[in-house]
């Protein structure tokens, strides 16, 4: 039985059609059938039978009663593991819940499981993790693709339907970006609009909660759910939820959409530049108005990120020493050779280089030439986009420079794992939200993602966009 989306789901199960427990065990079967993908860190059915008992005893009001919910590693669950796919996590069980598991929890939702991803969120294929690769369930062949990353686990639970939604968390693309390589709708909201409490931290200042979805309506229903304010988060804001749902609307004539210039990058696919065009000419079909623009400190975003981000990676993992929680080395002649044991073979390869990076750009010499600049020239990052949206009502771009590329081929040159980030980067720099929907596929019927920007807190602006054009992809196919 395959369900199309949240509300399809839950018409049938408020007239009775389907049960809570027939719900999870439709999904329970499923994710048995693809075990192979290695979407999933933790998978209990007793744990899935025991949520069944207490969700069927709530009113039918709740409104994601009996979605099936699949939940990044990250974010700290009740009893259950929370990895953050490290083998320095690997027996850590949380007493607590994060604020938006929490929060899906208190609507009826069922967790079917955590999702695997790159290690601490450091990664764009979901080939870092302890607990081995995940595959893309697009891959053909036996010709294995990445799902991208860090939160490809959760993109390829929803791309292989093994949940109709699932929570990632997006530092500098970590949703977008798998949503374009697995052909779901990813979105980034506003930096401070979902709480931040107990997600494992990767860079405080970017990382940001968001949702994957098989449409654009299941997407806002299900960032209405998981957004609000948070005393226990000094960063969580504290502004008014939109009913995003409700207030979908396709109609987007007069709508002034911005194309930057800088995002014609070279060695861009024709097939990628052509779904950007056809994008374009659809909104303008549309009623939209085209306006060319410029944000020309785009250029700078990637290396200013790879500053940022590893610096306060290397403050926020230096809690992990073997003290008090998660993995400790064995034998060590002293606390010094503890912590350095403990955090050598605690820690993956790629962690591990970007704690030396961040260590290094955060030393005495080096923090005014590298962090404090990168900190200015994000600065410049943010004004040019609160400039544009001054005249532009949103921005349209390609998500990814690529397609999903097979699982390991960019593996060991990590710069050119970073350039997948090339698109994604700037608005997580100046905090703004974003979308991804599929959008046309490549010559190996491939998906390809487009990415929609715009101002503050106007999530409503870029799911109604989205939304307008997630009918010509269906139209597509």
């Amino acid at each position: 039985m395959e369900f199309k989306s949240i509300s399809q789901l839950k018409s049938l199960l408020d007239e009775n059609k389907i049960s809570v427990k027939e719900i999870a065990e439709t999904y329970i079967k499923k994710i048995n059938e693809k075990k192979d993908l290695n979407i999933f860190i933790y998978f209990n059915e007793d744990k899935i039978h025991d949520q069944v008992k207490e969700i069927e005893t709530l009113s039918n009001d709740k409104i994601l009663k009996g979605i099936p919910i699949a939940v990044k590693d990250l974010f700290c669950t009740k009893n259950m593991p929370t990895t953050a796919a490290s083998k320095i996590l690997e027996n850590f069980k949380p007493t607590y819940e994060s604020f938006v598991t929490q929060k899906l929890l208190n609507q009826g939702s069922i967790f079917v499981g955590k999702t695997n991803l790159d290690e601490f969120a450091m990664g764009s294929a979901t080939n870092t993790s302890y607990f081995g690769d995940t595959i893309n369930p697009l891959s053909k062949n036996n010709n294995p693709l990445a799902p991208g990353g860090s939160s490809g686990g959760w993109a390829a639970a929803v791309a292989a339907d093994l949940c109709l939604g699932a929570t990632g968390t997006d530092t500098g693309g970590s949703i977008r970006q798998p949503a374009s390589f697995c052909g779901v709708v990813g979105i980034k909201p506003t930096y401070g609009l979902c709480s931040r409490w107990g997600i494992a931290a990767f860079a405080s200042s970017l990382d940001q909660a968001g949702v994957f979805s098989k449409n654009v309506t299941d997407a806002s229903i299900l960032l209405e759910e998981i957004a609000g304010h948070d005393q226990r988060d000094s960063t969580s804001s504290d502004v008014t939820i939109p009913t995003f749902s409700k207030n979908l609307d396709s109609n987007i004539e007069g709508k002034v959409v911005g194309i930057p210039k800088e995002y014609t990058v070279d060695g861009i696919s024709d097939e990628i530049n052509g779904v950007w065009e056809d994008a374009i000419k659809s909104l303008e079909k549309k009623g939209a108005k085209i306006k060319h623009i410029s944000l020309p400190h785009t250029k700078y975003a990637l290396p200013t990120y790879y500053i940022i981000a590893p610096a306060e990676a290397s403050s926020n993992l230096a809690r992990y020493d073997g003290v008090k929680y998660g993995y400790r080395a064995k034998d060590p002649k002293s606390l010094d050779d503890m912590y350095e044991l403990t955090r050598s073979e605690g820690f993956g390869k790629e962690v591990k280089r970007r704690i030396l990076i961040g260590t290094y750009v955060l030393s005495a010499g080096y923090y005014d030439a590298y962090y404090l600049k990168a900190q200015k020239v994000r600065k410049l990052i943010a004004n040019d986009f609160i400039e544009v949206f001054s005249d532009c009502d949103f921005i349209l771009t390609p998500t990814a420079p690529s397609a999903a590329f097979p699982l390991n081929e960019k593996q060991d040159d990590p710069i050119k794992m970073y350039l997948n980030d090339v698109f994604t980067v700037p608005a997580s720099l100046a905090g703004i939200p974003g979308i991804s929907i599929p959008y046309g596929n490549d010559k190996n019927g491939l998906p390809l993602g487009i990415q929609l920007l715009s101002k503050h807190y106007n999530e409503q602006e870029i799911f109604n966009a989205a939304f307008a054009l997630e009918k010509d992809y269906e139209k597509f196919n």
